[in-house]
C-alpha cells in the first residue's frame, strides 16, 4: 500500500512528458519505479504527480554513438539488458559489471539506467562505472537537450523539470572493470569501485564509502606509469584523506579506505587482463 496521495498521467511523447513535468508542482517521473515507489509507500518521498514515462519507445535501446565508436545507452534500457547486452559487453565491460551487481533479477528486468544514475540519496553501482567511463549524461528540458559529465550529475543530479535520456559513452575496448561488496540485506555497496585503463593513466571512481560517487585523481596521480600492483594502489589508497570514507554500520573510515583499495587493486588487475 501506498500511502502518500498523487495523480498519475502516462504521456504519449517526450515532449507531453516535459510539458506535465514543468507544468505540475511535486511532478516526479517513473521509469523503473525500483527506488521511487518504496519510498512513496513507506512515505520517505512524496509526488503531486507521476509522469509515467516506460512506454516512451525513443528512450530505449543500446546503438553506437554518432563518432561511431562509444555507446549511447537509452534511460529506460534495463539493468538486465545492459548488463548482457554484446556493444556494452566489448567496449563499456565496466558498466554491464556494474548493472550485474544490481539487486537480484527482478529489480535488474524492471530498473532503467537512468533511474540508477538519478537516484539520489541511494549508494547505487551504475553512476561510479560511469564516471571512470568518463561518460555524460544526456538530459532533456524545456531549453532542449544538453549533457553533463556524469561526475557533474553525481553531484548534482537532474535539474527541476528535466528527464534523463541517454548515457553517453567513450569506447574503451575491455580495458575497464568494476568491483563491489555488497550490503547483505539490500544489495547496496558497501563500496564499489570502477577503473578505466587509458593511455593517460587509470580512471578511478568509488561509492558506497564515500558521501556520493567520486572519482578519485589523487589515487589516480599516485599510481600514473604503474605498476598496478596490489601494494602500489593500497599505498596510494592509504594518501588519500581518512575523512573521504564515511563510516557506515559498522565500518570505520580506515577499513573503508583499505577496502575501496582492495577492490580497486582487483579491478585494475582484471582489466589488464581483459585488455
Amino acid at each position: 500500500m501506498i500511502l502518500t496521495e498523487f495523480d498519475y498521467v502516462r504521456p504519449v511523447g517526450l515532449d507531453e512528458a516535459l510539458t506535465l513535468l514543468a507544468g505540475t508542482r511535486g511532478a516526479r517521473v517513473l521509469a523503473g519505479g525500483q527506488t521511487l515507489l518504496p519510498d512513496l509507500r513507506a512515505g520517505a518521498d512524496r509526488a503531486g504527480l507521476l509522469v509515467d514515462i516506460r512506454r516512451l519507445a525513443e528512450l530505449r535501446g543500446i546503438t553506437r554513438g554518432t563518432d561511431g565508436a562509444g555507446l549511447r545507452i537509452g534511460a529506460l534500457t534495463t539493468l538486465a539488458e545492459l548488463s548482457a547486452d554484446p556493444l556494452v559487453l566489448a567496449g563499456a565491460p565496466e558498466l554491464a559489471a556494474a548493472a550485474r551487481a544490481n539487486g537480484d533479477p527482478q529489480v535488474r528486468n524492471l530498473g532503467t539506467a537512468g533511474g540508477n544514475l538519478a537516484a539520489g540519496g541511494r549508494a547505487t553501482d551504475l553512476p561510479v562505472a560511469a564516471i571512470a567511463a568518463d561518460a555524460r549524461v544526456e538530459l532533456a528540458g524545456p531549453g532542449g537537450r544538453s549533457t553533463v559529465t556524469a561526475e557533474e550529475f553525481a553531484a548534482a543530479g537532474a535539474p527541476a523539470g528535466t528527464v534523463v535520456t541517454a548515457l553517453l559513452v567513450p569506447a574503451a575496448g575491455r580495458s575497464a572493470a568494476f568491483e563491489k561488496t555488497a550490503d547483505r540485506a539490500t544489495r547496496y555497496p558497501v563500496c564499489a569501485t570502477a577503473v578505466r585503463v587509458t593511455p593517460d593513466g587509470p580512471r578511478i571512481a568509488v561509492t558506497g564509502a564515500t558521501a556520493r560517487p567520486l572519482r578519485l585523481r589523487g589515487v589516480e596521480d599516485r599510481l600514473r606509469g604503474g605498476p598496478y600492483t596490489t601494494d602500489a594502489v593500497l599505498a596510494a589508497f592509504r594518501a588519500e584523506p581518512r575523512e573521504l570514507f564515511v563510516p557506515g554500520r559498522g565500518t570505520s573510515a580506515e577499513y573503508l579506505g583499505h577496502l575501496a583499495g582492495v577492490l580497486t587493486a582487483r579491478a585494475l588487475a582484471r582489466a589488464q587482463a581483459l585488455a
